[in-house]
């Protein structure tokens, strides 16, 4: 199960982009609750703290997040941030409410497991990553960490589709009408025919311009 994240926030009354403002300078970052069976509520929540916790918890858009107002906690998940388009510093940030018994839509990451004793990689093979993250459907209280692909017993010629994969109870890929593919394992041949076909077309746009 994906971890939870806990965060303290502050409750808000005023909107428009003169309080952001007022925030920001602050050290605060602007951000609203939506969702649910509640109103939106705007809230705010320190910069300072939030970089802290992207910089510790790199798959944060996954995660189920604990906000804290006091006694007051509101179970979330991020669902954008908006940057600055220079400084990139944080701008806003809206979170989705995780009311018990929801099902929310998230992207996990998929880790591959054993490429040490992949029979095809020993041989030479090369893994071709088709995705690098799935898009599941999940209830609230049982999003997974990460999706483990393992590659044992894989051989040259081989893929790896998400009927391959255990999913935890209750979680479906979003993609249900086909088996899609994860993975593939290619022969060295494949790769260096493309790579030979990337420097070719290289060369040919050098030499048009």
């Amino acid at each position: 199960m994906a971890e939870i994240i806990s965060l303290e926030i502050e409750l808000r009354e005023r909107a428009g982009k003169g309080a952001a403002r007022a925030l920001r300078r602050a050290g605060k970052l602007p951000a609203i609750l939506y969702g649910g069976r509640g109103e939106p509520q705007k809230i705010a929540l320190s910069q300072s703290e939030l970089k802290r916790v992207l910089t510790r918890h790199p798959r944060f858009m996954s995660s189920l997040w604990e906000l804290r107002a006091g006694d007051q906690v509101m179970r979330a998940l991020p669902r954008e941030i908006q940057y600055h388009p220079v400084t990139d510093e944080p701008l806003h940030l809206d979170f989705l409410r995780a009311e018990a018994g929801a099902r929310v839509e998230v992207e996990v990451p998929v880790v591959f497991l054993n490429e040490e004793t992949c029979v095809g990689l020993k041989r030479g093979g090369v893994l071709n990553v088709v995705r690098r993250e799935v898009e599941l459907e999940c209830p609230v209280d049982n999003i997974p960490a990460e999706l483990a692909v393992d590659l044992a017993g894989f051989d040259i010629g081989d893929s790896v589709h998400i009927s391959h994969i255990s999913l935890p109870e209750g979680v479906v890929p979003t993609i249900r009408d086909r088996d899609f593919t994860i993975c593939t394992i290619v022969p060295p041949t494949v790769v260096a025919e493309a790579a030979a076909e990337e420097a070719e077309e290289a060369e040919e746009e050098a030499a048009e311009e």
